[in-house]
This record gives structure tokens, C-alpha cells and sequence, in this order.
């Protein structure tokens, strides 16, 4: 059921309550015809998705000072809320279609719920609904990393590589770990010992890839320049998943680029 919002609840109402979930703010007024129209349409499209997206509603004649606020000229003006500020937005009384296609685009996806959930299971079945997400791709990478499930997890990305530095990364390390290279990075990177990891790859890097002396027992054999781009690789895939801004970033950035050389 939408709720009835004023100048004195809209903070709470909506501000802070869309930092949880989609708000969707109605502004109508009693004599609008095609707020009347609209209605119907958004409140369908609010009881349709069960929780998950909010639907508010401000009488613009009581509330002028929302108006002014949120610079209300025509109305009905729907605007979407998403972690305190607007996210979209439309003015008029739009067709049914075009109000679920604005919901749709606020609440979070079955696929967007099973990568919430975070279980490999769940990410599975993510990946099968939405097999074009790299982020959930390399998600459920990841997730078969940590049971040593190796051409599993590149299986996971594969296709992603070239569009998804994070998906990239892990399938050098797939690759580097067959090999035997690096095993101490990775499990530092596992334990979520990010600088630990890079540490150690760049310096198998600066030493110029070195195959180890004693590779694993069905190691594939690299060449040295494949070693190379592959410990690159696997840098960046690391590198990705923090702050670009972060000053630590950039010092391995840099770090990575002399070794490249």
C-alpha cells in the first residue's frame, strides 16, 4: 500500500528509507485528472513486486515546499529514490508498460537476489539467468576457487576475459596455478590478504616469470612470456576489485608497469 508523505516525514519516509529500498514518489494533487489515471497503474506495479520497491505519495497543494524542493512544474511527476537521491524519473501519466518497465528497473533481479545470496549453488543458478554478467560470472569463479575446483572456476568465466579484468584475472591464475606458480599469492589472496598477494606475484613478475624449480606433477610448461602475461593478468584482476583512488593501488599499478617494463 503506498504511503502518504509530508514535508515533515519525507526525510525519514523516503531519504532514509530508500538507502534500504527503491522509493518511488508520486507528486499529484486532487484535481489532476491524469494523476488519477496513473494511480492505479503504480500502485499495481508496487503490490506486484512485494516488498522490494516503496511507493510514496506527496500532495503537491500541501506540500509546496516539496515541490519547490524537487522542482515540480507539471504533475503527475514520478521520481524514483535509490540511496538518498533520485535515480529516475518521469512526467505525465505514462501507459502501464512503461510504469512496470520503470519498476522493473528499480528492483533488484532474481539473479541480482542469487548474487546477493552469495552460495555457489545460488550463483550457479544466477549465471544460468543471466550468463552476461561478468560480475556474476566472476562471482561464482570465486566461489569455485575456494574448493580448488580450478577449470571449474574458468569454465565460470570463460567469455568474460576480454570485457572483465576480475574475470581475466582469474583465469591466469586457473592457468598460473596448473603450472605451479604462485600457489603462497593465491592463498594469500583467498585469506583476503590483498597486498600479501600482489607482493608476491610482482615479485615472481620483476624476477621475470622463473618457472619454479619444482612445478606440479601434471603442470602445463609456460614459456616465459606467456608467465609474463599471465602474472600481469592476474595483477590486474587483483588490482580491480578495490578503489582505483586507493594510494596503495597506485603504488602497485606503478609497481606493475616498472616490471613490465
Amino acid at each position: 500500500m503506498p504511503i502518504d508523505v509530508t514535508e515533515a516525514t519525507f526525510e525519514s519516509e523516503v531519504v532514509e528509507r530508500s538507502r534500504k529500498l527503491p522509493v518511488v514518489v508520486d507528486f499529484w494533487a486532487e484535481w489532476c485528472g491524469p494523476c488519477r489515471q496513473l494511480t492505479p497503474a503504480l500502485e499495481a506495479a508496487e503490490a506486484a513486486r512485494d516488498g522490494k520497491v516503496v511507493l510514496a505519495k506527496v500532495d503537491t497543494d500541501a506540500n509546496p515546499g516539496l515541490s519547490a524542493r524537487f522542482g515540480i512544474q507539471g504533475i503527475p511527476a514520478v521520481k524514483a529514490f535509490r540511496d538518498g537521491a533520485v535515480a529516475s524519473e518521469f512526467v505525465g501519466a505514462v501507459p502501464p508498460a512503461k510504469v512496470e518497465e520503470f519498476f522493473d528497473s528499480l528492483a533488484p533481479s532474481r539473479a541480482d537476489e542469487l548474487l546477493a545470496a552469495g552460495d555457489e549453488l545460488s550463483l550457479r543458478e544466477a549465471a544460468e539467468l543471466e550468463p552476461r554478467r561478468a560480475d556474476i560470472a566472476v562471482a561464482l569463479g570465486r566461489a569455485r576457487l575456494e574448493r580448488g575446483a580450478l577449470d571449474e572456476a574458468a569454465e565460470a568465466v570463460s567469455g568474460h576475459e576480454e570485457a572483465d579484468f576480475a574475470a581475466a584475472g582469474i583465469a591466469a591464475r586457473v592457468q598460473l596455478q596448473r603450472a605451479g606458480i604462485g600457489a603462497n599469492a593465491f592463498a594469500a589472496a583467498d585469506r583476503g590478504e590483498r597486498d600479501a598477494a600482489l607482493d608476491a606475484l610482482l615479485e615472481e613478475l620483476e624476477a621475470n616469470g622463473a618457472a619454479p624449480a619444482e612445478p606440479a606433477g601434471e603442470a602445463a610448461t609456460l614459456d616465459p612470456e606467456e608467465r609474463r602475461d599471465l602474472l600481469r593478468r592476474a595483477v590486474v584482476g587483483i588490482l580491480s576489485e578495490g578503489d582505483p583512488a586507493d594510494p596503495t593501488a597506485r603504488t602497485y599499478r606503478r609497481r606493475l608497469a616498472t616490471a613490465l617494463g
